[in-house]
């Protein structure tokens, strides 16, 4: 590996992590990782008393949810390259080299992909809904990334600077995809261990959770791929208008007239077109804008080997 472990903030974001925190840190420290910052979301089973003890720094998040935990670390870390991993123990911290050496040959962002080695840590719902994010995020954002809610990553700090990141629960791993397409990062997706869970209690609501998550990838795609966004709302739009006028088709063949509705009919399909082509014409603009960043990026940064 061409980094340097000093060169290297590992980021632990936690909640009620005492049964693997301590193991996550001393197996870091024991590989030559000096930096090792745990940002803790006010845990109450003595998570931060372990990891102190273990030698890592901890701060208490100011606000709560684990998107605000990381986007107050990001303000806080000042090396040149993160590696960010959960700390409930279903990641392993031996393929930090694996998330790292990407980045040392030109990546911005290396996202492990938990599929392919650890597919049976997966429950059938948690799998199912993984994939069905996945896709909508490639449908929404143009990139299909195999993995977007990992949450082991490395960074550059460079291109964790560039993001704009708001999100304050689970949220943010999509967040984060998003807004590495949006610059136009070089992502890397590599495979790691993924285990099950032992000891700790998961904090995602698949459902709930699930359709946040969801939400956020639609909204987030107004500004990445606006066909998409504004097209989706035109088409409902259109559709609802043409349901109401074929209902009112049906009731004039029983002689009976519905005027208003022939009006909202009509104004429904209109807006609906006219939704539809103001998501065409900001496609065009970002189109033009992203050709525009790509030539400045490529002027900028050497070829990934």
């Amino acid at each position: 590996m061409d980094i340097s472990p000093d060169e290297v903030t590992i980021l632990i974001p936690t909640l009620n992590e005492a049964p693997t925190i301590g193991e996550l840190v001393r197996q870091f420290r024991a590989m030559g990782f000096p930096r090792i910052m745990v940002m803790d979301g006010h845990s109450t089973d003595g998570t931060a008393e372990l990891a102190i003890r273990e030698g890592a720094e901890v701060l208490v998040q100011t606000g709560r949810g684990k998107g605000n935990a990381i986007i107050e670390a990001f303000s806080k870390i000042t090396s040149p390259y993160v590696l960010m991993i959960d700390g409930d123990g279903t990641y392993s911290p031996a393929d930090a080299e694996l998330m790292l050496t990407p980045l040392a040959k030109g990546a911005d962002q290396v996202i492990g992909e938990r599929f392919t080695r650890g597919r049976d840590a997966f429950s059938g719902l948690n799998l199912y809904g993984n994939r069905v994010l996945n896709y909508l995020f490639k449908v929404a954002h143009g990139a299909y990334l195999s993995d977007i809610l990992s949450g082991y990553r490395a960074f550059k700090m460079a291109a964790i600077r560039q993001m704009q990141l708001f999100e304050g629960g689970f949220e943010i791993e999509a967040e984060i995809a998003v807004e590495s397409v949006r610059n136009q990062h070089r992502i890397v997706v590599v495979p790691v261990s993924y285990m099950v869970r032992h000891g700790t209690l998961t904090k995602l609501r698949p459902f709930r959770d699930g359709m946040r998550i969801a939400r956020t990838i639609y909204s987030l795609a107004k500004m990445n791929n606006p066909i998409f966004y504004f097209g989706l709302i035109g088409l409902v739009t259109a559709l609802v208008g043409t349901g109401v006028g074929a209902y009112i088709v049906l009731e004039w063949l029983k002689g009976i007239e519905h005027i208003p509705l022939t009006i909202l009919t009509m104004l429904l399909i209109t807006l609906g077109f006219q939704i539809f082509i103001f998501g065409l014409m900001g496609d065009m603009m970002l189109s033009f804008h992203r050709e525009l960043m790509h030539e400045i990026h490529n002027m900028r940064r050497p070829p990934l080997p």
